[in-house]
């Protein structure tokens, strides 16, 4: 499902030779930087770099991981990354269950004037407020984010950043196979994801990763119209694996006004949920 050679190649792939005083000429074939000019800059023999893509060589040092992810140009998420594939081989790490506390619903009911979702390392929706569901106009419970954006959504459809979202959603999902390898629900996803959608085969093959913790996000719901919202995630403190969402709009901004008229549709009772149902269909 993921694989250190492969995070590996495509960092190293991505390096400007020249950036890091390597000559290039026109006889050069290979796109960013060789295996062994890897070694050579981050000061380990070719044959040990070999072996570490390969996933043979065990316990490289914090010096090692430093040097690799300096040479590669790799972020503080990306190299977090590195290491926990370099560990993996050893102690892979279970898969958390998905059971919520009580306590955390009624989180969700106290924050009553924001959409609030509680969500696992598989982007499964587990527990979201009234105003979430009404957001996504459709019931939370079975609702995974990203079979959501890359099977059931356009580009003109729930999410106004489309093609931000499933970076997020690629970046996010290959954090999580890294930290556990062992979730056969979470290769199932991917899996599934790649068989349905050309845009995800090619985003994964990329090997990004990214972890966001908060951000701007915009929804285009079909009656309410684009919703500015800024998004903070809360990581869970019980190595769970989930995250608690809240969608937050800025006081006297549309956004503000749109999430109260949103709220308003669905305190007029029963009949303004199926308007909103209808509306998402057609």
């Amino acid at each position: 499902m993921d694989d250190l050679a492969s995070f590996l190649r495509t960092r190293r792939s991505r390096v400007d030779p020249a950036a890091v005083g390597i000559p290039t000429g026109s006889r050069r074939r290979v796109e960013g930087l060789r295996r062994e000019e890897v070694a050579h800059l981050s000061g380990v023999s070719v044959d040990y770099y070999v072996r570490l893509e390969q996933g043979r060589a065990t316990q490289p040092s914090e010096q090692v991981l430093d040097a690799l992810a300096r040479v590669l140009g790799l972020d503080a998420t990306e190299r977090e990354h590195l290491c926990r594939l370099t560990r993996q081989r050893r102690r892979p790490s279970r898969a958390p269950g998905g059971r919520v506390r009580p306590e955390l619903l009624r989180v969700l009911d106290l924050v009553p004037d924001a959409p609030a979702l509680i969500i696992n390392h598989r982007l499964d929706v587990l527990a979201g407020n009234r105003l979430a569901g009404l957001l996504h106009s459709r019931p939370l419970p079975g609702l995974n984010t990203a079979r959501h954006i890359f099977l059931e959504e356009t580009e003109r459809g729930l999410y106004a950043d489309w093609d931000k979202c499933t970076l997020d959603v690629v970046g996010h999902l290959r954090l999580a196979a890294g930290k556990y390898p062992e979730d056969q629900r979470l290769a199932s996803l991917v899996g599934e994801l790649a068989m349905g959608s050309e845009r995800f085969r090619r985003l994964w093959a990329r090997a990004d990763v990214r972890a966001r913790a908060h951000g701007r996000k915009a929804y285009r719901h079909p009656l309410i119209g684009v919703l500015e919202l800024h998004q903070e995630n809360f990581a869970l403190p019980d190595e769970s694996g989930m995250e608690l969402i809240v969608m937050s709009a800025a006081p006297g901004s549309p956004t503000e006004d749109g999430l109260r008229l949103l709220a308003g549709l669905g305190a007029a009772g029963d009949d303004a949920r199926p308007a909103v149902e209808e509306r998402v269909r057609e």
